[in-house]
């Protein structure tokens, strides 16, 4: 049995997890940002408020949005990045879990961004030569009109 020091640290950690795992979903439903994983048989959708009820990760939130099946894509996609990450990890903390799946789809939004950014010479000779066209047509029109 464990030391009665241990068992109450132990119960201030649960209940501090607690208190934090309520404040994100309330966060979340707050803010419409959650996701969950999610299948379209669970997830409920109530047209009266905007709410979406959507799985993620085993957790059910609440949600509201004015696009309930973006909503529901969204929270697909967490819940799947989720459980690649608990398949590949030995960790069964479903924070550690979201802090993982969360870097995962950093990575994969800014691997994206960079491409994005990094346009073609070639697109910007053009842009460069359209800019050009339409600062010549913009200071004609000034000038005659």
């Amino acid at each position: 049995m464990a030391p009665a020091s241990k068992q109450a640290s132990t119960n201030e950690r649960t209940k501090d997890a607690l208190t934090d795992n309520a404040l994100t979903n309330h966060a979340l439903t707050n803010k419409a940002l959650a996701n969950d994983p999610v299948t379209k048989d669970s997830a409920s959708a109530n047209a009266a408020n905007g709410s979406v009820r959507v799985e993620i990760f085993d957790q059910v939130y609440n949600l509201r949005g004015s696009d309930a099946d973006y909503i529901l894509g969204l929270a697909e996609y967490v819940d799947g990045k989720m459980r690649a990450v608990s398949q590949q990890t030995a960790t069964v903390d479903s924070v550690r879990l979201a802090v993982l799946a969360a870097l995962n789809i950093a990575d994969e939004y800014h691997l994206l961004k960079r491409r994005l950014e990094a346009a073609s010479p070639e697109a910007r000779q053009r842009a460069s030569k359209l800019a050009s066209a339409l600062d010549e047509v913009l200071q004609d029109t000034r000038r005659t009109g």
